[in-house]
């Protein structure tokens, strides 16, 4: 009798999987009630946060994502008792991360889950001596690309339209043209492809989720992606903060700052806050010019994943030619088929009713794989790999295409919003 042989599918198709497995799920009735992670004070802390029932709820989703977790590994032929015995620690911590994200005063600040769920990992990785078998079994890349997957639902192509003509002219603008000088920059620095393609993407669609979108889309470094994801977030603080100042005291027009908020700062939130310092106006039209640059994620991504899959040839005689369709396809990104598929599938076919009923629930999953990714990268990350001497020319490079970014789109704000 011949010995059971263990499934073997290739990781990004394991993705499309169990990202269409939990959105069939989703729209089937199977609507897992979102836990609630916000609170004041230490007593909305133990009363709500901590209540029994709350607990009830994150438990619940612990167990769904487990076995999602564990499916995944059976699928790519993987250690389940590894995945099984290391996801509940990188849950654990991931909790914490969203519950310390979840204070009131942190989220003036528009710290972002991701930075918790980073520090911590990182805290726990740098500080403790963990197991070899535990690091090998993170599962990093899954976790990203499964929120990817779901992120697709979010892109709703009804929505893109009606952001506005300006909104959507401006992001298109600024996108091409904050994304190719940044490329220029990186290239001219000799910063590697890798990092060369996440930063330019991060400082010119929407920080975070495109770094997110372009590591997947390229296969990239978990431990490059950490880097340029502290790269977004230490910059958009005090973008946040100084920005609507500068409005103020040169006294821009609230459509100008506000078109100009919206295509400079990197993350929604920023966005948000920064435009509500300045006015009503400027928060409508910073949220309508960030939300037109978030919709072009997609294409971006696709874009770059075909860009990427194209130029970067394998060593040895086929780098010398052209690879053929065979080829691009077996480097292609699959995971992209998921996303495209969710944004056609939530755009086309499911009813608003349906939509609204479960985006709460999709949101949520997508958020949760992200940070949980982000604790994974945290625990298998060196803290002098990640801020190491050759940090610096990327974070030069980084800097300098953010300074053109905010050049660049208050120059064409002006034009378009004047």
């Amino acid at each position: 009798m011949s010995e059971n042989k263990k499934l073997s599918i290739h990781e990004d198709w394991v993705v499309v999987i169990l990202g269409t497995l939990t959105i069939i799920l989703a729209i089937s009735g199977f609507v897992l009630r979102v836990p609630v992670f916000g609170w004041k004070s230490i007593t909305d802390l133990s009363t709500i946060v901590c209540s029994a029932s709350n607990l009830q709820l994150i438990g619940v989703q612990f167990l769904f994502v487990i076995a999602i977790a564990a499916l995944g590994a059976i699928l790519m032929g993987k250690s389940v008792k590894n995945a099984v015995l290391t996801f509940p620690g990188i849950y654990l911590l991931t909790i914490l991360a969203l519950i310390s994200a979840g204070n009131a005063q942190v989220k003036a600040l528009n710290l972002e889950a991701v930075i918790f769920s980073l520090t911590i990992g990182l805290i726990i990785g740098n500080f403790f001596k963990l197991p070899e078998w535990f690091k090998s079994s993170l599962s990093t890349e899954l976790f990203v690309k499964i929120g990817l997957v779901l992120l697709g639902t979010t892109v709703i192509f009804s929505e893109i339209l009606e952001a506005g003509s300006k909104g959507l002219l401006q992001s298109l603008i600024v996108v091409l043209s904050v994304w190719y000088f940044a490329y220029w920059l990186c290239r001219k620095l000799k910063v590697d492809s890798e990092l060369t393609m996440m930063i330019s993407s991060a400082v010119s669609i929407c920080g975070v989720s495109a770094a997110i979108a372009t590591s997947g889309a390229i296969k990239g470094d978990s431990k490059k992606l950490s880097y340029v994801i502290s790269m977004v977030l230490i910059t958009a603080i005090p973008m946040m903060i100084f920005m609507p100042y500068i409005a103020n005291y040169f006294n821009f027009p609230q459509a100008i700052t506000g078109a100009w908020l919206g295509g400079s700062i990197d993350t929604t939130g920023a966005v948000v806050a920064s435009g509500s310092l300045v006015g009503e106006e400027a928060l409508k039209i910073s949220t309508i010019v960030k939300f037109s640059q978030n919709v072009l994620l997609g294409i971006a991504a696709f874009a770059i994943s075909i860009y990427w899959t194209v130029t970067q040839h394998p060593a040895g005689k086929e780098a010398e030619s052209k690879p053929t369709i065979k080829v691009i396809w077996e480097r292609f990104p699959k995971f992209v088929i998921g996303f495209v598929g969710a944004s056609l599938l939530f755009s086309f076919f499911i009813t608003p009713e349906v939509n609204k009923e479960v985006k709460g629930m999709l949101k949520n999953m997508q958020g949760l794989w992200f940070a949980l990714a982000f604790t994974s990268i945290g625990l298998e990350t060196n803290f002098k790999d990640l801020f190491g001497k050759n940090s610096k020319t990327p974070f030069y490079a980084f800097m300098i295409a953010q300074g053109f970014n905010i050049i660049i789109t208050l120059i064409i704000a002006y034009f378009l919003f004047s």
